[in-house]
C-alpha cells in the first residue's frame, strides 16, 4: 500500500504479502475455527483442541444428528467464550493494524491525489493521472508498446517518491562546459570588412522555406553568403507553406531594425531593392536560383564559380526556396564567425512575442525575473521586476524540464517506420506520404527502402511517447516532475500520451498555461507559436531532446550551449543505442535499465569541441564562436 504510487492506482496483485502479522500458528487454526459452524472435535491437537474425522462426522450428522444437537449447542458456546478470552489481545492488536494501514493508505491518498498536485502547481486545465499499471489495449487499437517496461517504471517512480532527487539530474555533469564563454559578437583583429565601400557585386534576395527554424537556419546561411561574395541582403521573406500554414514575415517574429544594426559592420542588410531594380524578371534574366541549381551544403567555392558571375551581370540574384545551401566546412574564420553572430546575436524575437513568451515561463516557475544569460538574451527586458499578482512567495521557485516530443504525423509519416497502430497505421501514414511527401515515395520506388524493424534497429525512427517516459524514468526524475511539452498535436491522441502522462502527470503545454485571449495574436500562425515553444525549451532547467535532426531541438541545444554557461543540461538520447536496450524489454531488469539509459545521456553530455562538418548552430563550441577560458 505504502510503495504502490498512487492510492487510485491498480494494485499489482502477483505480489506475494505476509499476512501473518506474527500471529502464531495455533492462533491461526483457531480463527479457522470461527469459518464453520462445527467446533473441530475428535483427534487432540497441541492446543487441547479435539476433532472428528470428517467422514466420521458426516455419517453420524446423517444417521442421527438429534443425538448430539443438545449437548453440542452448550460446547460450543463454552468453547466460544473461552475461545474469545485466550485471544482477545490478538483480536485488539489485529483491529489496531488494521486502522494503522487504513490511515496510512489515507496519507498516501492525499499525497498523490492529482487535483493536490494542480492545486500545488496552480495550472489551468493541466491533464493529471495517476500512476498505475498500463492497460494492454485502448479504445483507438493502439498496441501498448513496452508494457512490462513501463509497469516497472511506474513501481520505481511509486518507490522513489519519498525519495531525496538527486540534484545531479538539474545540473551539467561535466565541469568543463562553464570554461566556454560567448564572444561571436566581439570584435576580432582579423576584421577586414569595417570602413569597406557596400555593394560592390549586387543584391542578394531570399524566399526561406520550412518552419521557423529551419527558416533561421536559411537567413543566417544567407547572411555569410552575403558576406562571402560582398553584396547586400534583403531581409529575407518567408514562403507560405501548405504544412505550416502561417503567412507571418520575418518582420511578424524578428526586430528588423536591431537585426540590421547588429549586423552592419559585416554586411550591409536593407529591406527592399531600389526601385530601378524592383521591375526586372529575375526568372528572365537567369538570376533565379532553386535547390536543383545549387547543391545541398554547397561550398564557397560553388557561389564563387556560380553565383557571383550572375550577381555582377544583372546585380540581382534570388534564392528561391532557400535553406540548408550552404556547408559548414570548409568555410573561412570570418564568414562561419558571423553565422555565429546572427544566429545568436542578431536574431532578436518582436516584443510581443518576447512579453507572452516571458509570461509562460513565469508561469511554469511560479516567479517573475529573469535568473540567468539565457532569460535576459531571449526575452529582453520584458520581464517585469515586480511579483505575479497571484504568486506566493512561500511556494517558491520550480525547476521544470522541457521536452521537445518530435512525434507529429509530418515526422512520423516521413520515418517510413511503424509504431504499433497495425494495418491501420500504416494505410493513414501512406495516404499522408501521397499528399505531402510525393518526392520521398519517388525516391523509395527507385530504390530498396530499408524495413521498419531495420530502420529502428539503426535509430532512424522518432522517439514514441512511451520510449521518452522510460528515459525520463530511467535517468531518475521523479513523479512530480514539471514537463512543459512543446510541439505540435501528437500523432495518435491522448491514447499515444496515456503511458507519459501515467508516468508524469504535471505535463503542461503553452495551450494549459496561457488563456485563450493571450493566445489569440498567435492563432494562425505556427511559426510565432514555434517561437514560443524555443523560448519555453531554451530557457528551462533541462531540455531533452528526442530527435537530434530536429530544428527546433538543434538550435535550441546549441543557444543553451552558447549562454548556458555550463549550467544549461541537454538530455541526448542516442536513438540506436536506445533501441538496442528497449529491444530487451521483455527480459532486461530494471536496474540494468537504468545503469545503460543513464550510461547513454552521461555521454551525451560529455564536453567536445565541434567536429568537422558538424552543424555550427548546434555545437558552437569552436574559436569562430565561442572563446575558452
Amino acid at each position: 500500500m505504502g510503495k504502490q504510487g498512487s492510492p487510485r492506482g491498480r494494485r499489482v496483485e502477483n505480489q506475494d504479502l505476509d499476512i501473518s502479522f506474527g500471529v502464531k500458528e495455533h492462533e491461526f487454526r483457531s480463527l479457522e475455527m470461527q469459518s464453520g459452524d462445527d467446533p473441530p472435535i475428535g483427534r487432540r491437537l497441541s492446543g487441547g483442541d479435539y476433532n472428528w474425522d470428517k467422514v466420521v462426522l458426516a455419517k453420524g450428522m446423517k444417521t442421527d444428528s438429534s443425538k448430539f444437537a443438545p449437548c453440542r449447542g452448550v460446547y460450543v458456546g463454552k468453547r466460544q467464550m473461552w475461545w474469545l478470552h485466550r485471544h482477545i489481545r490478538s483480536i485488539i492488536f489485529t483491529l489496531l493494524l488494521m486502522g494503522f494501514l487504513f490511515l496510512l493508505d489515507s496519507l498516501l491518498f492525499s499525497i498523490f491525489d492529482p487535483a493536490m498536485l494542480q492545486n500545488n502547481f496552480s495550472l489551468q486545465d493541466s491533464r493529471k493521472t495517476e500512476v498505475e499499471m498500463v492497460p494492454r489495449t485502448s479504445k483507438e487499437g493502439h498496441v501498448k508498446l513496452y508494457e512490462r517496461l513501463l509497469n516497472l517504471a511506474a513501481s520505481s517512480l511509486a518507490e522513489r517518491e519519498f525519495k531525496q532527487e538527486s540534484s545531479k539530474l538539474w545540473e551539467e555533469p561535466y565541469p568543463q562546459a562553464s570554461s566556454w564563454k560567448p564572444c561571436a559578437d566581439k570584435t576580432s583583429p582579423h576584421v577586414v570588412r569595417a570602413g569597406k565601400p557596400r555593394n560592390v557585386t549586387g543584391y542578394i534576395l531570399i524566399s526561406a522555406n520550412g518552419g521557423l527554424n529551419q527558416q533561421r537556419v536559411a537567413v543566417c546561411n544567407a547572411v555569410a553568403v552575403a558576406s562571402l561574395l560582398n553584396a547586400t541582403l534583403v531581409i529575407p521573406k518567408f514562403l507560405y507553406s501548405n504544412v505550416w500554414k502561417d503567412p507571418s514575415q520575418f518582420g511578424d517574429i524578428y526586430q528588423e531594425d536591431y537585426f540590421m544594426d547588429m549586423l552592419k559592420d559585416e554586411v550591409n542588410v536593407i529591406k527592399e531593392l531600389p526601385p530601378n531594380l524592383k521591375l526586372l524578371d529575375v526568372e528572365a534574366a537567369g538570376s533565379l536560383i532553386t535547390d536543383a541549381d545549387l547543391s545541398k551544403e554547397a561550398t564557397p567555392d560553388k557561389y564563387i564559380k556560380k553565383i557571383l558571375p550572375l550577381l555582377l551581370r544583372n546585380r540581382v540574384v534570388h534564392f528561391l526556396g532557400y535553406g540548408n545551401r550552404l556547408g559548414f566546412d570548409p568555410l573561412p574564420y570570418e564568414i562561419q564567425k558571423l553565422r555565429c553572430k546572427c544566429n545568436f546575436h542578431a536574431l532578436k524575437f518582436v516584443p510581443k512575442i518576447q512579453q507572452i513568451g516571458s509570461l509562460l515561463v513565469r508561469r511554469i516557475r511560479r516567479y517573475d525575473f529573469a535568473r540567468s544569460t539565457l532569460d535576459k538574451q531571449l526575452l529582453g527586458n520584458l520581464i517585469p521586476h515586480a511579483p505575479l499578482r497571484h504568486h506566493h512567495a512561500a511556494e517558491g521557485s520550480s525547476k521544470y524540464l522541457a521536452l521537445h516530443l518530435r512525434f507529429e504525423i509530418d515526422m512520423v509519416a516521413y520515418s517510413m517506420c511503424e509504431f504499433g497502430g497495425g494495418e491501420t497505421e500504416r494505410r493513414e501514414l501512406q495516404t499522408y506520404r501521397e499528399v505531402h511527401f510525393p518526392l520521398l515515395l519517388e525516391r523509395l520506388e527507385e530504390s530498396k527502402p530499408l524495413s521498419p524493424e531495420e530502420l529502428r534497429r539503426t535509430g532512424k525512427c522518432p522517439l514514441t511517447p512511451e520510449e521518452a517516459a522510460l528515459v525520463l524514468a530511467g535517468l531518475g526524475f521523479k513523479h512530480g516532475t514539471y514537463i512543459y511539452l512543446a510541439g505540435s498535436d501528437i500523432y495518435g491522441g491522448q491514447s499515444r500520451m496515456r503511458a507519459l502522462t501515467a508516468l508524469y502527470p504535471n505535463l503542461v503545454t503553452k495551450e494549459d498555461l496561457l488563456t485563450p485571449s493571450e493566445l489569440a495574436p498567435f492563432r494562425n500562425f505556427s511559426s510565432q507559436l514555434a517561437a514560443l515553444d524555443f523560448i519555453a525549451c531554451a530557457t528551462s532547467d533541462v531540455f531533452a531532446i528526442t530527435d537530434s535532426g530536429s530544428q527546433l531541438s538543434s538550435l535550441v541545444s546549441g543557444f543553451r550551449t552558447y549562454y548556458g554557461g555550463g549550467h544549461a543540461p541537454t538530455l541526448r538520447p542516442n536513438k540506436k543505442r536506445l533501441a538496442a536496450i528497449l529491444s530487451r524489454n521483455k527480459t532486461i531488469g530494471w536496474h540494468s535499465f537504468e545503469g545503460k539509459i543513464r550510461k547513454m545521456i552521461d555521454e551525451g553530455q560529455r564536453v567536445q569541441v565541434r567536429g568537422f562538418g558538424r552543424s555550427i548552430y548546434r555545437h558552437p563550441r569552436c574559436k569562430e564562436c565561442m572563446c575558452r577560458h
